[in-house]
Protein backbone atom coordinates (compact mmCIF):
# COMPACT_ATOMS: atom_id res chain seq x y z
CA UNK A 1 0.00 0.00 0.00
CA UNK A 2 1.48 3.42 -0.93
CA UNK A 3 2.60 5.60 1.97
CA UNK A 4 0.24 8.33 0.73
CA UNK A 5 -2.82 6.28 1.73
CA UNK A 6 -3.95 7.47 5.17
CA UNK A 7 -4.65 4.98 7.90
CA UNK A 8 -7.85 6.80 8.80
CA UNK A 9 -10.41 8.74 6.79
CA UNK A 10 -12.27 11.84 7.93
CA UNK A 11 -15.92 11.48 8.84
CA UNK A 12 -17.08 12.39 5.32
CA UNK A 13 -14.89 10.05 3.30
CA UNK A 14 -15.11 7.26 5.86
CA UNK A 15 -18.91 7.24 5.54
CA UNK A 16 -18.64 7.25 1.75
CA UNK A 17 -16.06 4.46 1.66
CA UNK A 18 -18.16 2.29 3.99
CA UNK A 19 -21.05 2.51 1.53
CA UNK A 20 -18.79 1.81 -1.45
CA UNK A 21 -17.22 -1.26 0.11
CA UNK A 22 -20.68 -2.83 -0.07
CA UNK A 23 -21.45 -1.42 -3.52
CA UNK A 24 -18.17 -0.61 -5.36
CA UNK A 25 -18.55 1.46 -8.52
CA UNK A 26 -16.52 2.22 -11.64
CA UNK A 27 -15.37 5.85 -11.87
CA UNK A 28 -13.77 7.18 -15.04
CA UNK A 29 -11.26 10.03 -14.67
CA UNK A 30 -11.09 11.98 -17.91
CA UNK A 31 -7.60 13.42 -17.28
CA UNK A 32 -5.59 10.41 -16.15
CA UNK A 33 -2.16 11.81 -17.05
CA UNK A 34 -1.98 13.59 -13.69
CA UNK A 35 -0.09 12.23 -10.70
CA UNK A 36 -2.80 13.59 -8.37
CA UNK A 37 -5.41 11.47 -10.13
CA UNK A 38 -3.15 8.42 -10.12
CA UNK A 39 -2.56 8.75 -6.37
CA UNK A 40 -6.26 9.26 -5.64
CA UNK A 41 -7.11 6.21 -7.77
CA UNK A 42 -4.58 4.09 -5.86
CA UNK A 43 -6.13 5.16 -2.55
CA UNK A 44 -9.61 4.22 -3.79
CA UNK A 45 -8.36 0.78 -4.85
CA UNK A 46 -6.53 0.20 -1.57
CA UNK A 47 -9.74 0.97 0.33
CA UNK A 48 -11.72 -1.39 -1.95
CA UNK A 49 -14.12 1.44 -2.69
CA UNK A 50 -13.87 2.21 -6.41
CA UNK A 51 -12.66 0.57 -9.61
CA UNK A 52 -10.85 3.50 -11.27
CA UNK A 53 -10.57 3.99 -15.03
CA UNK A 54 -7.95 6.50 -16.17
CA UNK A 55 -8.21 8.01 -19.65
CA UNK A 56 -4.90 8.88 -21.26
CA UNK A 57 -1.77 7.44 -22.81
CA UNK A 58 -0.59 4.36 -20.90
CA UNK A 59 3.13 5.12 -21.13
CA UNK A 60 3.09 8.55 -19.40
CA UNK A 61 0.67 7.28 -16.75
CA UNK A 62 2.86 4.29 -15.96
CA UNK A 63 5.96 6.51 -15.87
CA UNK A 64 4.31 8.96 -13.45
CA UNK A 65 3.17 6.12 -11.19
CA UNK A 66 6.63 4.50 -11.18
CA UNK A 67 8.38 7.80 -10.42
CA UNK A 68 6.05 8.43 -7.45
CA UNK A 69 6.04 4.82 -6.21
CA UNK A 70 2.30 4.41 -6.78
CA UNK A 71 0.83 1.01 -7.57
CA UNK A 72 -1.40 0.72 -10.65
CA UNK A 73 -2.82 -2.57 -9.45
CA UNK A 74 -6.51 -2.89 -10.44
CA UNK A 75 -6.45 0.54 -12.13
CA UNK A 76 -7.63 0.36 -15.74
CA UNK A 77 -6.01 2.67 -18.30
CA UNK A 78 -7.74 3.47 -21.60
CA UNK A 79 -6.40 5.53 -24.48
CA UNK A 80 -9.55 6.73 -26.32
CA UNK A 81 -7.66 6.80 -29.63
CA UNK A 82 -6.98 3.04 -29.53
CA UNK A 83 -9.97 1.85 -27.52
CA UNK A 84 -12.06 -0.99 -28.94
CA UNK A 85 -15.15 0.98 -27.85
CA UNK A 86 -14.34 3.96 -30.08
CA UNK A 87 -16.23 2.73 -33.20
CA UNK A 88 -19.32 1.99 -31.07
CA UNK A 89 -19.23 5.43 -29.44
CA UNK A 90 -18.73 7.15 -32.80
CA UNK A 91 -21.71 5.29 -34.26
CA UNK A 92 -23.89 6.22 -31.28
CA UNK A 93 -22.77 9.83 -31.46
CA UNK A 94 -23.63 9.98 -35.17
CA UNK A 95 -27.18 8.99 -34.26
CA UNK A 96 -27.47 12.00 -31.94
CA UNK A 97 -29.14 15.01 -33.55
CA UNK A 98 -26.45 17.44 -32.39
CA UNK A 99 -23.79 15.44 -34.24
CA UNK A 100 -25.97 14.35 -37.17
CA UNK A 101 -27.14 17.87 -37.97
CA UNK A 102 -23.70 19.49 -37.70
CA UNK A 103 -21.91 18.36 -40.85
CA UNK A 104 -18.83 20.44 -39.97
CA UNK A 105 -18.04 18.23 -36.97
CA UNK A 106 -15.68 15.25 -37.36
CA UNK A 107 -17.42 12.87 -34.97
CA UNK A 108 -14.43 10.61 -34.37
CA UNK A 109 -12.10 13.55 -33.71
CA UNK A 110 -14.63 14.81 -31.16
CA UNK A 111 -15.23 11.50 -29.39
CA UNK A 112 -11.53 10.72 -28.89
CA UNK A 113 -11.28 13.79 -26.68
CA UNK A 114 -11.15 12.39 -23.12
CA UNK A 115 -14.10 14.42 -21.79
CA UNK A 116 -16.35 13.28 -24.62
CA UNK A 117 -15.14 9.68 -24.47
CA UNK A 118 -15.64 9.55 -20.70
CA UNK A 119 -19.12 11.04 -20.96
CA UNK A 120 -20.05 8.39 -23.54
CA UNK A 121 -18.73 5.68 -21.21
CA UNK A 122 -21.01 6.86 -18.44
CA UNK A 123 -24.05 7.42 -20.65
CA UNK A 124 -23.86 3.93 -22.10
CA UNK A 125 -23.01 1.99 -18.94
CA UNK A 126 -19.27 1.42 -19.47
CA UNK A 127 -18.64 3.34 -16.22
CA UNK A 128 -20.84 4.35 -13.30
CA UNK A 129 -19.65 7.93 -12.75
CA UNK A 130 -17.28 10.51 -14.20
CA UNK A 131 -14.76 12.95 -12.68
CA UNK A 132 -12.89 15.59 -14.69
CA UNK A 133 -11.65 19.14 -14.81
CA UNK A 134 -8.31 18.76 -13.04
CA UNK A 135 -6.44 19.91 -16.16
CA UNK A 136 -9.19 21.55 -18.19
CA UNK A 137 -11.11 24.78 -18.50
CA UNK A 138 -14.49 24.09 -16.82
CA UNK A 139 -16.50 25.15 -19.88
CA UNK A 140 -14.84 22.46 -22.04
CA UNK A 141 -15.67 19.75 -19.54
CA UNK A 142 -19.27 20.88 -19.04
CA UNK A 143 -19.79 21.07 -22.80
CA UNK A 144 -18.82 17.42 -23.17
CA UNK A 145 -21.18 16.37 -20.38
CA UNK A 146 -24.11 18.30 -21.86
CA UNK A 147 -23.47 16.95 -25.37
CA UNK A 148 -23.30 13.29 -24.38
CA UNK A 149 -25.20 12.66 -21.13
CA UNK A 150 -28.97 12.93 -21.11
CA UNK A 151 -30.57 15.51 -18.80
CA UNK A 152 -32.42 14.45 -15.68
CA UNK A 153 -36.16 14.71 -16.31
CA UNK A 154 -37.83 17.68 -14.67
CA UNK A 155 -34.64 19.74 -14.19
CA UNK A 156 -34.18 22.62 -16.61
CA UNK A 157 -30.49 23.38 -16.00
CA UNK A 158 -27.51 21.55 -14.53
CA UNK A 159 -25.96 23.03 -11.40
CA UNK A 160 -23.06 22.35 -9.05
CA UNK A 161 -22.95 21.33 -5.39
CA UNK A 162 -19.76 21.54 -3.33
CA UNK A 163 -19.44 19.51 -0.14
CA UNK A 164 -17.36 21.09 2.63
CA UNK A 165 -15.90 19.36 5.69
CA UNK A 166 -14.24 21.17 8.60
CA UNK A 167 -14.18 19.60 12.09
CA UNK A 168 -12.57 22.78 13.48
CA UNK A 169 -15.52 24.99 12.48
CA UNK A 170 -18.35 24.42 15.02
CA UNK A 171 -21.04 26.11 12.90
CA UNK A 172 -20.31 24.16 9.72
CA UNK A 173 -23.38 21.92 9.71
CA UNK A 174 -24.56 19.53 12.40
CA UNK A 175 -22.09 16.87 11.19
CA UNK A 176 -19.34 19.42 10.36
CA UNK A 177 -20.46 18.92 6.76
CA UNK A 178 -22.01 21.62 4.61
CA UNK A 179 -23.50 21.46 1.10
CA UNK A 180 -23.23 24.66 -0.98
CA UNK A 181 -25.26 25.27 -4.16
CA UNK A 182 -25.01 26.45 -6.91
CA UNK A 183 -21.22 26.93 -6.78
CA UNK A 184 -20.27 26.98 -10.43
CA UNK A 185 -22.81 27.16 -13.23
CA UNK A 186 -25.79 29.54 -13.06
CA UNK A 187 -25.00 33.25 -12.60
CA UNK A 188 -28.56 34.37 -11.80
CA UNK A 189 -30.97 31.45 -11.20
CA UNK A 190 -34.62 32.39 -11.51
CA UNK A 191 -37.30 31.47 -8.96
CA UNK A 192 -38.02 28.07 -10.48
CA UNK A 193 -34.38 27.06 -10.80
CA UNK A 194 -33.56 28.30 -7.30
CA UNK A 195 -36.37 26.15 -5.93
CA UNK A 196 -35.13 23.15 -7.90
CA UNK A 197 -31.57 23.67 -6.63
CA UNK A 198 -32.86 23.71 -3.04
CA UNK A 199 -34.92 20.54 -3.42
CA UNK A 200 -32.35 18.50 -5.35
CA UNK A 201 -29.49 19.51 -3.05
CA UNK A 202 -31.68 18.57 -0.09
CA UNK A 203 -32.18 15.12 -1.60
CA UNK A 204 -28.44 14.79 -2.12
CA UNK A 205 -27.73 15.76 1.49
CA UNK A 206 -30.33 13.29 2.75
CA UNK A 207 -28.65 10.50 0.78
CA UNK A 208 -25.20 11.40 2.13
CA UNK A 209 -26.16 12.15 5.75
CA UNK A 210 -28.75 9.40 6.19
CA UNK A 211 -31.18 11.76 7.96
CA UNK A 212 -33.53 14.68 7.36
CA UNK A 213 -31.42 17.58 6.05
CA UNK A 214 -31.96 21.24 6.91
CA UNK A 215 -31.95 23.50 3.83
CA UNK A 216 -31.62 27.28 4.00
CA UNK A 217 -32.22 29.63 1.05
CA UNK A 218 -29.90 32.56 1.71
CA UNK A 219 -30.44 36.27 1.19
CA UNK A 220 -29.27 39.61 2.54
CA UNK A 221 -32.71 39.64 4.18
CA UNK A 222 -34.32 37.55 6.94
CA UNK A 223 -38.08 37.08 6.85
CA UNK A 224 -38.96 40.42 5.30
CA UNK A 225 -36.25 42.61 6.85
CA UNK A 226 -35.68 43.84 3.29
CA UNK A 227 -38.13 43.96 0.40
CA UNK A 228 -35.71 44.28 -2.50
CA UNK A 229 -36.45 42.34 -5.70
CA UNK A 230 -33.52 40.06 -4.90
CA UNK A 231 -34.96 39.17 -1.50
CA UNK A 232 -38.42 38.67 -2.96
CA UNK A 233 -37.00 36.20 -5.46
CA UNK A 234 -35.73 34.06 -2.57
CA UNK A 235 -39.09 34.37 -0.81
CA UNK A 236 -40.88 33.10 -3.91
CA UNK A 237 -38.39 30.25 -4.42
CA UNK A 238 -38.84 29.20 -0.79
CA UNK A 239 -42.62 29.08 -1.18
CA UNK A 240 -42.32 27.04 -4.37
CA UNK A 241 -39.92 24.57 -2.75
CA UNK A 242 -42.08 24.18 0.36
CA UNK A 243 -45.09 23.45 -1.82
CA UNK A 244 -43.16 20.68 -3.60
CA UNK A 245 -41.97 19.21 -0.30
CA UNK A 246 -45.57 19.03 0.94
CA UNK A 247 -46.95 17.73 -2.34
CA UNK A 248 -44.34 14.99 -2.73
CA UNK A 249 -44.00 14.31 1.03
CA UNK A 250 -40.23 14.78 0.89
CA UNK A 251 -38.13 14.30 4.01
CA UNK A 252 -36.52 17.75 3.89
CA UNK A 253 -36.69 20.71 6.30
CA UNK A 254 -36.46 23.97 4.37
CA UNK A 255 -36.69 27.66 5.15
CA UNK A 256 -35.92 31.07 3.64
CA UNK A 257 -35.28 33.87 3.06
CA UNK A 258 -32.51 33.81 5.70
CA UNK A 259 -29.32 35.71 6.29
CA UNK A 260 -26.27 33.45 6.55
CA UNK A 261 -25.80 33.97 10.29
CA UNK A 262 -29.41 33.02 10.99
CA UNK A 263 -29.00 29.85 8.93
CA UNK A 264 -25.86 28.58 10.69
CA UNK A 265 -25.73 30.24 14.13
CA UNK A 266 -28.52 29.47 16.66
CA UNK A 267 -27.60 32.55 18.71
CA UNK A 268 -28.13 34.83 15.73
CA UNK A 269 -31.41 33.09 14.98
CA UNK A 270 -32.63 33.66 18.55
CA UNK A 271 -31.86 37.36 18.22
CA UNK A 272 -33.41 37.91 14.80
CA UNK A 273 -36.31 35.43 14.82
CA UNK A 274 -38.97 34.82 17.48
CA UNK A 275 -39.60 31.25 18.68
CA UNK A 276 -36.33 29.96 17.24
CA UNK A 277 -34.88 28.30 20.35
CA UNK A 278 -34.89 24.82 18.78
CA UNK A 279 -33.79 25.92 15.34
CA UNK A 280 -31.40 23.44 13.67
CA UNK A 281 -28.14 24.45 12.00
CA UNK A 282 -28.43 24.32 8.20
CA UNK A 283 -26.82 21.42 6.36
CA UNK A 284 -27.47 22.98 2.93
CA UNK A 285 -26.90 26.60 1.93
CA UNK A 286 -28.59 27.69 -1.30
CA UNK A 287 -27.19 30.96 -2.62
CA UNK A 288 -29.21 33.55 -4.57
CA UNK A 289 -26.55 33.90 -7.27
CA UNK A 290 -23.21 32.52 -8.43
CA UNK A 291 -21.16 35.46 -7.15
CA UNK A 292 -22.32 34.91 -3.57
CA UNK A 293 -21.81 31.15 -3.76
CA UNK A 294 -18.37 31.16 -5.36
CA UNK A 295 -16.98 33.92 -3.12
CA UNK A 296 -18.28 32.16 0.00
CA UNK A 297 -16.79 28.85 -1.11
CA UNK A 298 -13.33 30.33 -1.71
CA UNK A 299 -13.35 32.19 1.62
CA UNK A 300 -14.36 29.04 3.52
CA UNK A 301 -11.60 27.09 1.77
CA UNK A 302 -8.72 29.54 1.89
CA UNK A 303 -9.43 31.47 5.10
CA UNK A 304 -11.62 29.04 7.01
CA UNK A 305 -9.53 25.99 6.12
CA UNK A 306 -12.49 23.86 5.00
CA UNK A 307 -11.81 20.81 2.84
CA UNK A 308 -13.86 20.81 -0.36
CA UNK A 309 -15.18 17.89 -2.39
CA UNK A 310 -16.70 18.35 -5.82
CA UNK A 311 -18.50 20.09 -7.29
CA UNK A 312 -21.07 17.37 -7.94
CA UNK A 313 -23.03 18.12 -11.10
CA UNK A 314 -26.78 17.69 -10.61
CA UNK A 315 -29.36 17.74 -13.37
CA UNK A 316 -27.79 15.00 -15.52
CA UNK A 317 -29.16 11.48 -15.87
CA UNK A 318 -25.79 10.02 -14.79
CA UNK A 319 -23.51 10.93 -11.85
CA UNK A 320 -20.79 13.45 -12.73
CA UNK A 321 -18.39 15.71 -10.87
CA UNK A 322 -15.96 18.49 -11.71
CA UNK A 323 -12.81 19.27 -9.73
CA UNK A 324 -10.80 22.50 -10.10
CA UNK A 325 -7.37 22.63 -11.67
CA UNK A 326 -5.96 23.47 -8.22
CA UNK A 327 -7.52 20.35 -6.65
CA UNK A 328 -5.49 18.42 -4.09
CA UNK A 329 -5.22 14.63 -4.05
CA UNK A 330 -7.66 14.64 -1.14
CA UNK A 331 -10.20 16.69 -3.10
CA UNK A 332 -9.98 14.34 -6.10
CA UNK A 333 -10.17 11.27 -3.86
CA UNK A 334 -13.20 12.51 -1.91
CA UNK A 335 -14.98 13.81 -4.99
CA UNK A 336 -14.63 10.43 -6.71
CA UNK A 337 -15.98 8.68 -3.61
CA UNK A 338 -18.90 11.11 -3.43
CA UNK A 339 -19.91 10.75 -7.09
CA UNK A 340 -19.59 6.95 -6.79
CA UNK A 341 -22.02 7.01 -3.88
CA UNK A 342 -24.36 9.00 -6.12
CA UNK A 343 -24.12 6.09 -8.55
CA UNK A 344 -25.38 3.77 -5.80
CA UNK A 345 -28.48 5.95 -5.48
CA UNK A 346 -28.95 5.92 -9.25
CA UNK A 347 -28.83 2.13 -9.34
CA UNK A 348 -31.40 1.93 -6.53
CA UNK A 349 -33.74 4.26 -8.43
CA UNK A 350 -33.17 2.58 -11.81
CA UNK A 351 -32.49 -1.13 -11.13
CA UNK A 352 -33.50 -2.03 -14.67
CA UNK A 353 -30.60 -0.09 -16.18
CA UNK A 354 -27.20 -1.49 -17.07
CA UNK A 355 -25.70 0.84 -14.49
Amino acid sequence: MPESIPAEQNNVTQHLVEQLRRHPKRVVFTEGEDVRVIEAAARLVALEAVAPILLGRPEPIRAMAAESGISLNLIRIIDPKTSSDLPLFVKRAQNMARYRDNHQVDTEETIIRPHYFGAMMVQYGHADAIVGGNQAIPAAYFRALLHNIKPQPGISRIFGVTVLMAPHLPLLGANRVLFLADTGLNPQPDVSLLSTIAIETGKLAQHFLGRTPVVALLSHSTKGSSTTPEAQKVVAATALAKDQITREMLDIKLDGELQADVAIDPRAAETKLPDSENRSIADVLVFPNLDAAHISLKLLQHIGGAQNYGQLILGLARPAAQVPRTASVETIFGTAAAVAVEAIKYHELHPESDF
